[in-house]
């Protein structure tokens, strides 16, 4: 049996992949745009409640990795990140879940072997492997989970 970890990277439009305890792997995005009369913080409730969806459409999340970005384009780009960031932390505590933010190098440099690695080769890296994202969010979630799955000793 394996372990189920879950990769994010984080945004508003959130790359996501995981790879449940048979092995299999599921990624997709997850769009959390701010929607029309809502208040700032719904976006972050409903990625809260997001992510108990997916602990409890598998059988649990034994472990959560993250894109740690270190530069952002703009202001609210940085605050959305700082948000999402925020309920993900508490709420990996809250479920009793360890999780870990791995620097974009790292993840661009295990992926392709640049650290500067643009969107087509992040895209690229995970067709490669197999898959299909549809987009650099989700190649980005992928090549994270399989730099967890290869690095990181929580492959079993």
């Amino acid at each position: 049996m394996n372990t189920a970890i879950l990769a994010l990277d984080l945004g508003t439009h959130t790359g996501w992949a995981i790879r449940l305890k048979d092995g299999q792997i599921i990624s997709d995005t997850e769009d959390f745009k701010p929607q029309r009369f809502e208040g700032g913080g719904m976006r972050y409730l409903r990625f809260r409640k997001w992510l108990t969806e997916i602990k409890h459409s598998g059988d649990g999340i034994d472990a959560v990795y993250f894109e740690e970005v270190r530069r952002h384009a703009g202001v609210d780009a940085a605050h959305a990140y700082g948000g999402f960031m925020a309920t993900l932390t508490t709420w990996c505590e809250h479920h009793d879940i360890p999780y870990q933010g791995v620097p974009v190098g790292t993840i661009k440099k295990h992926a392709t072997g640049k650290g500067n690695a643009g969107k087509a080769d992040m895209i690229a890296a995970a067709t490669a492997r197999g898959h299909t994202p549809v987009d650099d969010n989700e190649a980005d979630a992928l090549a994270l989970l399989h730099f967890a799955i290869e690095t990181q000793e929580v492959g079993a």
